[in-house]
């Protein structure tokens, strides 16, 4: 027979694989008298008795058994609702004849009918399905498997569990007690304090990514205060370098690289301020829903770089003349936003939506397209930034302002405006009460007029742009020049300005726009421009009037040309349409007052200019998203509107809600208290960072193919009372669990040889940036300066399609932080890219802890090793050399000291001071930043 979804004859394979398919609502056994007359059925259907029986008797064994442990029939609402793996609903309710399952029953051919052989239904049971659906597919009493998927763990809401009491008295806080517990249940019991050597290294290293000096070593040690761990502790999350190692972390899991990817994989010059953003909200302890909601809608709300998180994505710059493949890049596009915000925040892989229903979570391809929707006006690109504001700025701009206010009204007491001018002109008119504002344009001075964006003002002293798309305004025009996507009409108040995103009339010298705002509002101020960027001069109407009506075609007038000087007449001193009951005089005085404006605008867009520009997106207005039938952009189905998923509530949006309204909503509903999963997710990454290893050893699914937690009650312990992050690191770094030893134990590794149960601390070899940083530190040439953009660790190339080479020498440019290394996408640094660095290809919430040999050979042999050494010995010798004490064993001693925060054995010293004699220093040096004891976290 054949399958709904795909067309193709089925195998004993596919009988198994398409179990949610419309064929398995239905038994081939169905019991009917085929030879009864058609009956009229009665006025209302009752789904328990007379629906269900039709629809509950499946056939099994035509499907095989997992048809039936999938428990998704069709006399359920749900998947019949959902429908089977392509999307589409077997039932719509209300719409007998747009049904899928009665064009099944009603096949005429025998590969296409269902049941697939054996008896078919009646002309009565089809008679019954269809008025069922007719009367809106009401179903009965919902069946407890009604919910199936939902009663997934991590949906569940958060609780605020009891701790377990700790009869033994060894718990600092309330994580000691769940953790003892679960030791307990297995027979085993926590294992010692770390030595305090071994406890600041592992503070350091863990917390700030570099080791603690021999000075602050010896200070800790020394200190016999009850509370000195606690200031330790406290003392690294104030420090600076916390925020650069813990955002190192988030920018794996949102997939931040600094180039572009696929074949071209250019640079994003500005894409460094986002890294620059996490950096800094971490530090501050940003509380996470505000670091949350800013990522998803920063512009909304001050935070604008933070939205860099949208677009830290690859991207395709080559793009192609065939629409399909155009529009699947779209599609990638979306895919890597929705799919890297439900993995970083939500826990839940909803990219698997993306061409059927989600496999195991309850996630339909409805609400992955709904998500989508959310994010249908981003796009790639840079986005300009509010000027940093100061004092001395902000009374600079008021005093040109109070200057250029004072020439303007000069210039309107001689009768006349300033000329029109191709980047930007004001009118500004008494308040006026207005839904519609009509821009009719009579004369250019030269060609079709062309509008890049026309921009409407509130009155008062909050005033704001209505006329945008995205807050709802409608554009209409006379006629848009035909055969050019960048002068459409919708670019007309999209937002960005320049010529390559303007409207140009199909008339040449005249033409007119009408914008409807999304509700009525008083306004007093209408800015024009033909090319806010100043590089076109043509086009620009000269000859022109501005309506308002607050009611539909009552328009009044506003403003228009009639008053202006001519173009240029600063410059030409043309008197052409000015006034003629003007005198000469007052015409001479306005062309010196014109002059004086012009140059007091451009002083005030200096001022007033943005700061800089960031890779953080652009926001463009969404249209229509269709649900698209197995991720086809071809095949779209039925519209969708802004949403969330399901499963969790709804934004309660309508289809057509302004683009930041979208994600706005979306990122409030993203933090809201009810929502469990983005607080669980955040909490599990915290702990993974110290231990290595999440609650969750899953940390981006949180779904059924997710591995459950170790401790649930402890996870959701921490993340019922969710704020700052700090807090929650604080916990975790003060209580003993954290300070075990990670020495193993016989009882320990058979019972649970994975160490899930924290029965010690795990040790593990450290992340690349750690190791390259720590290199540094201990060489005595780490420059800590913070923020900016990065250094490269690439030779220079400006190829079309990017080469990138790893430099073969680097010098005091290069040894910053790793952190602020230049992220380039699929291309990781010649030496410490070895060591399980992410390319930035897809998100990488965990990262991999291999062992090659082209690790040990980088560590050893490579350039940056091998200078590294000469300048560890160079520090060692200076170090020395400044207590008298230059012997071999003064200068073993010292540099074991220095790399490891400890004196040397007696065997260390023997073997370095041999070492020391026979290779050198830097051969010692050289050794040491390869042991065990460097790379790893104690």
């Amino acid at each position: 027979m054949i399958c709904p979804d795909s067309g193709r004859r089925w195998t004993g394979l596919l009988l198994l694989v398409f179990t949610l398919s419309i064929e398995d609502a239905l038994c081939r056994r169905c019991e009917a008298d085929e030879n009864a007359p058609p009956a009229k059925p009665a006025a209302s259907v009752d789904f328990d008795t007379v629906i269900r029986p039709i629809l509950a008797r499946r056939c099994y064994e035509c499907h095989g058994p997992s048809a039936q442990e999938s428990g998704l029939r069709l006399d359920r609402r749900e998947p019949a609702l959902r429908g089977g793996e392509s999307g589409e609903p077997a039932v719509v309710p209300g719409k007998s004849d747009k049904s899928p399952l009665i064009a099944r029953v009603t096949a005429d051919k025998a590969d296409a009918v269902m049941p697939p052989d054996g008896e078919r239904l009646t002309a009565v049971q089809v008679n019954l399905l269809r008025t069922w659906i007719d009367q809106g597919a009401v179903w009965g009493k919902v069946d407890g498997a009604e919910l199936a998927g939902r009663d997934l763990w991590s949906l569940k809401p958060i609780r605020r569990p009891a701790v377990p009491d700790d009869p033994t008295g060894w718990s600092a806080n309330a994580i000691d007690c769940f953790i003892l517990a679960g030791l307990a249940a297995k027979g085993l019991s926590p294992s010692p304090e770390s030595d305090r050597r071994t406890l600041l290294r592992r503070l350091f290293l863990d917390v700030l990514g570099l080791p603690p000096t021999p000075e602050e070593i010896a200070a800790f040690i020394a200190d016999e205060t009850p509370d000195a761990w606690e200031r330790q502790v406290d003392r690294v999350l104030t420090s600076p370098h916390y925020g650069e190692r813990w955002g190192r972390h988030w920018l794996d899991v949102v997939r931040f690289a600094e180039t572009d990817g696929f074949e071209m994989n250019q640079e994003r010059p500005n894409a460094w301020r986002y890294r620059d953003w996490v950096i800094a909200a971490l530090n501050a302890d940003m509380p996470f829903e505000r670091f949350a909601r800013a990522q998803i809608a920063g512009d909304t709300m001050g935070e604008d770089v933070a939205t860099g998180f949208l677009v830290g994505g690859a991207y395709d710059k080559v793009k192609s003349p065939d629409i399909v493949l155009t529009l699947m890049q779209r599609q990638d596009e979306f895919a890597d936003v929705v799919n890297t915000t439900g993995t970083a925040f939500l826990g839940l892989t909803l990219g698997c939506a993306r061409c059927h229903n989600h496999k195991f979570d309850p996630i339909t391809q409805t609400d992955y397209y709904a998500l989508q929707a959310v994010f249908a006006g981003v796009q790639h690109g840079e986005r300009s930034l509010p000027a940093l504001e100061t004092t001395e700025r902000r009374q600079q701009r008021d005093t040109i302002a109070r200057e250029l206010a004072a020439r303007e009204a000069e210039l309107r007491s001689l009768g006349v405006r300033p000329p029109v001018e191709p980047r930007q002109n004001e009118e500004r008119f008494a308040p006026r009460t207005a839904r519609f504002v009509r821009f009719r344009i009579h004369a250019t001075n030269g060609g079709e007029p062309c509008l890049d964006e026309l921009e409407i003002f509130t009155a008062g002293d909050n005033s704001k742009n209505v006329a945008l798309a995205s807050a709802g305004a409608k554009a209409t025009a006379s006629g848009s020049l035909a055969g050019f996507d960048i002068h459409k009409l919708e670019h007309l108040n999209d937002g960005r300005y320049g010529n390559g995103r303007s409207w140009i009339s199909n008339t040449a010298g005249k033409g007119w726009v009408t914008l409807e705002l999304r509700e009525t509002a008083t306004i007093d101020r209408i800015v024009w421009g033909r090319d806010r960027e100043g590089k076109f001069k043509d086009r620009v109407p000269t000859e022109y009037d501005i309506e308002v009506a607050a009611v539909a075609d009552q328009w009044v007038l506003v403003a228009s040309s009639a008053d202006r000087l001519p173009m240029n007449a600063a410059t030409t001193g043309a008197s052409a349409n000015v006034p003629a009951s003007d005198k000469a005089a007052d015409v001479q005085a306005a062309y010196a007052v014109l002059q004086r404006i012009q140059q007091l605008r451009g002083e005030l867009a200096a001022l007033s200019a943005p700061a800089a520009m960031a890779y953080a997106g652009r926001f463009e207005t969404p249209g229509t998203t269709h649900r698209l039938y197995r991720g086809d952009p071809m095949s779209k189905r039925e519209a969708v509107g802004p949403d969330t998923i399901a499963a969790r509530g709804s934004l309660k949006l309508p289809a057509d809600a302004p683009e930041s309204s979208r994600r706005a909503a979306f990122a409030g509903w993203l933090v809201r208290r009810d929502n469990p999963l983005a607080a669980r997710v955040i909490v599990n990454r915290l702990w993974q960072s110290h231990f290595g290893r999440g609650l969750v050893a899953t940390p981006s699914d949180f779904g059924k193919n997710g591995v459950p937690p170790t401790h649930p009650d402890l996870l959701d312990w921490l993340a019922s009372d969710l704020g700052g992050l700090k807090a929650v690191h604080r916990l975790i770094l003060t209580s003993n669990t954290y300070r075990q030893s990670s020495a193993p134990r016989e009882d320990g590794l058979a019972a649970d040889a994975g160490t899930q149960l924290l029965w010690r601390f795990p040790p593990r070899r450290l992340e690349a940036e750690v190791i390259r940083d720590s290199t540094l530190a201990v060489c005595g040439v780490l420059d800590t300066r913070m923020e900016g953009p990065g250094f490269s660790a690439f030779e220079p190339n400006a190829n079309y399609v990017r080469v990138y080479n790893p430099k073969e020498t680097m010098g005091p440019a290069e040894w910053r932080r790793m952190v602020y290394m230049t992220k380039i996408r699929m291309q990781n640094d010649g030496v410490f890219g070895a060591f399980d660095c992410p390319d930035a290809g897809q998100v990488a919430p965990l990262r991999t802890r291999s062992t090659t040999p082209l690790q040990a050979l980088n560590l050893l042999n490579s350039g940056f090793a091998i200078q590294q050494s000469e300048l560890f010995a160079k520090r060692i010798r200076r170090d020395v050399e400044a207590r008298g004490e230059a012997t071999p064993a003064a200068t073993t001693s010292r540099a074991f000291v220095v790399a490891f925060g400890r004196e040397p054995t007696a065997a260390d010293a023997t073997a370095g001071a041999a070492i020391v004699e026979q290779h050198g220093l830097p051969a010692l040096c050289r050794a040491l930043l390869n042991s065990n004891e460097f790379l790893f976290l104690p």
